[in-house]
């Protein structure tokens, strides 16, 4: 494992599973490529619907189905009983799309590789919707797993603008001086909704995801009637000071990897403790790719914060 300033190099090569998935990514039309598109179409598409959580985790798991500023939670309980930790995990999406089909089996290995109860918020999405309903969903989740577990055993996590969710949740909180989380843990997480940083078109052309273009779209629907620096829309420029230990993971052929080390260095200057862990080769949100060795050492390494915050 590599190792400097800013990240963790986690493996120098991407495995051929890795190679694979991303190859299959690439090759499937990405609703995060086309700003012209995004634009025309998304305003007047028919209402979004959450992919269904499969049929098969009602035996594997047990699954608890509620509601949170009427918006549904579906929670994942080990079989065995409630995990020791309650990890609440926000979807990724770009903010404009629902619960994908493959966000449940990335969610079925953390519960498996951690132990962890995993409570998903299926929020509110944009434009159909703007950010007040999402960010009370989820401080309403928070607040009703914090009777069961307590501060000290939840984790907030999430991919992509689900990672955005998690911090933003966790400053939300801080702001209004109540209880933080114990754990951060963002997968490749959206920073700056203005994406300002020019460097991510260096790796833009590795990307086989996500444009720059399409996120300043979504960005803007996202940040709604604040501005695009806003500290909760765009964590990049949020005071992170007395935030929990945090591990962000990241691929190298991701556009967000740029600001999570930006992001990272910030959180380590505010006296946060953070690892940035990054995995070459790595696509947009790589460990949806559960089968790969990278996707498999992100849980594991997951499973390690939650024991030791480090």
């Amino acid at each position: 494992m590599a190792k400097d300033d800013i990240c963790e190099l986690r493996f120098s090569k991407p495995s051929l599973r890795m190679r694979l998935g991303e190859w299959v990514v690439g090759r499937q039309e990405s609703d995060f490529k086309g700003a012209e598109k995004l634009q025309a179409n998304v305003p007047h598409r028919p209402a979004p619907v959450d992919a269904p959580m499969p049929e098969k985790f009602e035996t594997r798991f047990n699954v608890e189905r509620w509601t949170a500023s009427d918006q549904p939670v579906v929670t994942l309980h080990p079989k065995g009983g409630k995990g020791e930790w309650h990890i609440i995990y926000f979807h990724g999406g770009g903010f404009f799309l629902p619960m994908f089909k493959e966000h449940w089996p990335l969610v079925a290995a953390m519960v498996d590789a951690t132990g962890a109860s995993i409570s998903v918020p299926l929020y509110n999405v944009v434009p159909e919707h703007d950010y007040r309903s999402v960010h009370a969903q989820a401080d309403e989740v928070y607040e009703a797993v914090k009777a069961d577990w307590g501060d000290e055993r939840i984790a907030l996590s999430g991919d992509s603008a689900g990672g955005n969710l998690a911090i933003a949740t966790a400053l939300l909180r801080r702001d209004a001086g109540k209880s933080l989380p114990a754990r951060l843990i963002p997968f490749a997480p959206w920073l700056d909704m203005g994406m300002r940083d020019e460097a991510a078109r260096g790796v833009e052309p590795h990307d086989v995801m996500l444009e720059v273009d399409s996120l300043r779209v979504l960005g803007q629907w996202w940040a709604h009637d604040r501005p695009l620096d806003d500290p909760v829309a765009s964590p990049l420029y949020a005071d992170l000071s007395g935030l929990p230990p945090m591990a962000i993971f990241q691929g190298r052929h991701d556009v967000f990897m740029v600001d999570s080390r930006t992001f990272a260095a910030k959180a380590r200057a505010a006296g946060v403790p953070t690892r940035l862990l990054e995995y070459e080769g790595g696509p947009h949100v790589f460990m949806a790719l559960t089968f790969t060795r990278e996707a498999k050492d992100t849980f594991a390494e997951v499973r390690n914060f939650l024991e030791t915050g480090a």
